[in-house]
């Protein structure tokens, strides 16, 4: 909302010291959000005047127009002579009045006006358009043509308002009765403690039975409905030039007067309307919902076909508007057309002016449904007035009159659904409570009573929220009133003791380390938003009834692209990857941890509203979760590129499924837990190299996640780099498989003894079963086991491989005997034998 500091002054008596900066100050102090304070003017410097264009002489001899003019300035040049300017633009005559910048006049940008011979001409001034004053959109980018009655001569700064200043304020949905000067200027008088000319306290006349018809259908989608009629209107009549200066300040474009007067009403009051040419209307107005399939053409030329929960304007023919949106092309007000043969002036002459009531969730709805935001939607939306509707007619009544010499009938149609007030009983001292702060009852009183609130009562007050703030439910809307009109800044910073003894849980150190130990591994944390889109699963080639189809659907979506609750952290993660490699980083290892939402359908339903006076009950707390999705947090990693880069140290390494399994196993040795590594077939990875993930829980193997280089049709249907790896793991399963607790290492002071075996197994035996046999067999002397070479050729046989484990035999008291690391040895590679049918290379 841009509010005009000029315009803003009619209804407080601001100080006149007081600059938009000082305002900006006491908005944000009293919880509005003032953005900026935009200097209008800035940069501009006199004289600027009035001027009559006596002759126009149309010069032909250069490749683009020009026109050589002598306007009339009256004094403002000190001799009374023309002056003569240089002009290329072709939108005025002779006789017009139009703005001069004289000789020694500077226009934003640093723009100097000075005399000077161009064209074989001496140019002794400026004709200026909007553009080049600032003015911003008046909806005709060419010279300022001034009305007739302006006095040649006269200061065109002070005609134009052209020195301003503006704030420009982002009203929060909560806050939409701040989407009006009358709202701003309430909060400002309050600000300041100084008193409201309220605009909309008008003598409106009582509704009576002669005014337009208009038949309510759905009371409970428009509760309110204004009709005034004013006939008589002059065709030609335009928009004075301090309502158009207004209008632009506040960021709209004037377009004719009476679609000006209503945008001007609505700034004012908050109240939007919309005014009928009673000539191109068919019948009562009424209101309903709109039947599947009809179709209807907006003012903006769009066919539109409308839903069942649309509410619309009707007459006779049918639909004439979109309620609380925009509307109908058919009974627009008409711009005035000269008959060329007679002459006359053809236009809107009588009009029909609604100001109605509309449901804030149905308009925002139908606003969202055909993408058609507008001013009166972007307020129904938020909340509007209900009773602000008639003193919005009347003073659109009042302007038509005024400006358009038209003539108001003394019909008047209003419509009203019964409601009572809306009271909200709140103790006096709940603000207190809620700031820790005392206030007192007199403060607490005063404070609602400034908003708008009628206060009853003593230690329990009864208070009756304005017609104007819908947003005011419960005592904690007042208290919030309360405590931010005495200033948020004045509230005592106070922090909570804990008790003693509670640190970090054993989920969130796990979060920690594991976080901390990718990073040590180069991985690069990246956080991304939850939320997905449901096509992600047909790219990642996901079974029909894959567990991970099944997703929670949020109600208000950020993007309606991604209404969805992740399921998995890779969509995120990829995403990242794509971009990053699409800005040209090429070696890239990311890492997330985080939460994902795996619904199970037996979640209930839980409309619980928590108390903030004290802990929630164990049984509130339970329903509430009773209601959540179960949320398991999860590690995962995605990497491509280079694993290790090539330099004078020697070669480089491309990274592949291997890095991605050694990422789970980094996350594992956090929890404590040794993995267990099988080849598995799991979407979206390589049906050949992927990795299913297994940990002992509670005694039983369970999979905890999947490791391996990315399907080549998911990586294509992404847009990933070719050989692209992926792993992830569920934590909170590593954290019950290592029951918590860290076991520190053993450091012997005694030699470790190494022994190398080489075996021969079948190539289709994993080798994470040879080493769970190798360890077993040898027993407690094996102090670690790790896998150096495969070989697989003609020497040792098709279908067979070699696997080369070095193995490391230490004992906590003593210096181990060739004997004894022999003997360990040999029973490993029993054990070995006799498991997997592992032989030894060479015997």
């Amino acid at each position: 909302m841009r509010v005009p500091l000029s315009w803003l002054r009619e209804y407080v008596d601001l100080p006149a010291t007081e600059t938009g900066r000082d305002v900006q100050t006491k908005l944000i102090a009293a919880g509005l959000e003032v953005e900026t304070v935009e200097q209008l003017g800035a940069g501009l410097k006199g004289p600027l005047v009035v001027g009559q264009v006596l002759t126009v002489e149309e010069l032909t001899e250069f490749k683009k127009p020009i026109r050589y003019c002598t306007v009339d300035v009256g004094q403002a040049n000190g001799t009374g002579e023309p002056q003569e300017i240089i002009c290329g633009a072709r939108n005025f005559a002779a006789g017009d009045k139009v703005v001069v910048a004289l000789p020694g006049a500077v226009l934003p940008g640093d723009f100097q006006i000075a005399e000077r011979k161009t064209y074989g001409r001496m140019s002794r001034g400026m004709i200026c358009s909007g553009d080049e004053l600032g003015m911003g959109d008046d909806g005709t980018h060419g010279i300022i043509v001034l009305p007739p009655e302006v006095e040649t001569g006269s200061d065109a700064t002070e005609l134009l308002e052209l020195f301003d200043e503006v704030l420009d304020i982002a009203v929060t949905p909560d806050r939409g009765y701040c989407l009006s000067l009358r709202g701003v200027a309430r909060e400002t008088a309050i600000a300041y403690g100084l008193p409201l000319r309220d605009p909309a306290l008008l003598d409106v006349p009582a509704p009576n039975s002669f005014g337009y018809g208009v038949q309510i259908a759905d009371p409970i989608g428009c509760d309110r409905f204004t009709a005034r009629t004013v006939v008589g209107l002059d065709p030609e009549a335009r928009s004075p030039i301090w309502m158009q200066r207004r209008l632009q300040k506040a960021g709209m474009r004037p377009i004719s007067l009476a679609v000006d007067i209503t945008n001007y009403v609505m700034l004012e009051l908050g109240q939007p309307l919309h005014a009928y040419d009673r000539t191109r209307l068919d019948g009562p107005i009424g209101v309903r919902r709109a039947q599947p399939g009809e179709k209807f053409t907006t003012l903006d030329g769009v066919k539109r076909v409308l839903d069942a929960e649309d509410l619309v304007i009707t007459d006779n023919r049918g639909p004439i508007g979109l309620a609380g949106v925009m509307g109908g092309a058919n009974t627009e007000i008409a711009d005035s057309v000269t008959d060329p043969e007679t002459g006359e002036v053809r236009g809107t002459t009588e009009v029909v002016i609604e100001a109605a009531h509309f449901a804030p969730v149905s308009i925002a709805r139908t606003a969202r449904r055909h993408k058609l935001a507008s001013e009166a939607s972007k307020r129904f939306e938020r909340g509007v007035d209900p009773q602000a509707a008639a003193a919005a007619a009347q003073r659109t009544v009042d302007l038509l009159v005024l400006l358009a010499g038209g003539t108001a009938e003394a019909g008047v149609t209003e419509i009203i659904a019964p409601s009572a007030p809306r009271t909200v009983t709140m103790r006096a001292d709940h603000p207190d409570r809620v700031a820790g702060v005392t206030y007192g009852r007199e403060t607490v009183v005063r404070r609602l009573q400034e908003v708008g609130c009628d206060v009853y009562g003593q230690d329990e007050l009864v208070v009756t929220v304005p017609s104007w703030r819908p947003d005011l439910h419960e005592p904690n809307d007042l208290a919030e009133e309360v405590i931010r009109l005495e200033g948020y800044e004045n509230l005592p910073s106070t922090l909570p003791t804990p008790p003693s003894g509670r640190g970090l849980t054993a989920r969130q150190r796990l979060h920690r380390r594991v976080g901390r130990a990718l990073a040590g591994t180069g991985y690069v944390e990246a956080l991304n938003y939850p939320f997905v889109s449901e096509q992600i699963f047909d790219q990642f080639g996901l079974e029909a009834d894959d567990p991970r189809r099944t997703v929670v659907r949020l109600v208000n979506p950020i993007s309606d692209e991604e209404p969805a609750l992740r399921t998995t952290l890779l969509p995120g993660l990829l995403a990242a990857l794509r971009r990053n490699q699409g800005r040209g980083s090429q070696d890239l290892a990311l890492f997330e941890t985080g939460l994902v939402f795996r619904p199970t359908g037996e979640e209930k339903a839980a409309p619980v509203l928590l108390p903030v006076d004290r802990r929630p009950t164990d049984e509130e707390i339970a329903t509430l979760n009773a209601a959540l999705p179960r949320q398991p947090r999860r590690a995962a990693t995605v990497l491509t590129g280079a694993r290790e880069q090539a330099g004078w140290w020697g070669k480089g390494r491309p990274a592949d499924w291997a890095d991605a399994v050694e990422s789970a196993r980094a996350v594992a040795r956090e929890a404590g837990v040794e993995l267990t590594v099988r080849a598995d077939q799991h979407a979206p990875w390589h049906p050949g190299r992927c990795a299913a993930l297994y940990a002992v829980v509670n005694g039983e193997e369970t999979l905890v996640g999947h490791a391996g280089e990315l399907h080549p049709r998911v990586i294509k249907a992404l847009g990933l780099p070719e050989r692209t790896c992926a792993m992830e793991v569920e934590l909170d399963l590593l954290e019950r498989a290592g029951q918590g607790a860290l076991q520190a290492p053993r450091i012997s002071t005694f030699p470790v003894a190494t022994q190398d075996v080489a075996l021969v197994v079948a190539s289709d035996v994993p080798a994470a079963e040879v080493e769970q046999a190798l360890r077993e067999g040898a027993g407690e002397l094996l102090e670690s086991i790790r896998l150096f070479d495969v070989f697989t050729g003609e020497q040792i046989g098709d279908g067979k491989k070699s696997l080369a484990y070095a193995l490391r035999f230490r004992a906590p008291d003593r210096t181990l005997t060739v004997e004894e690391a022999s003997a360990a040895r040999d029973a490993a590679i029993a054990l070995a034998e006799q498991r997997v049918g592992a032989a030894l290379r060479g015997a």
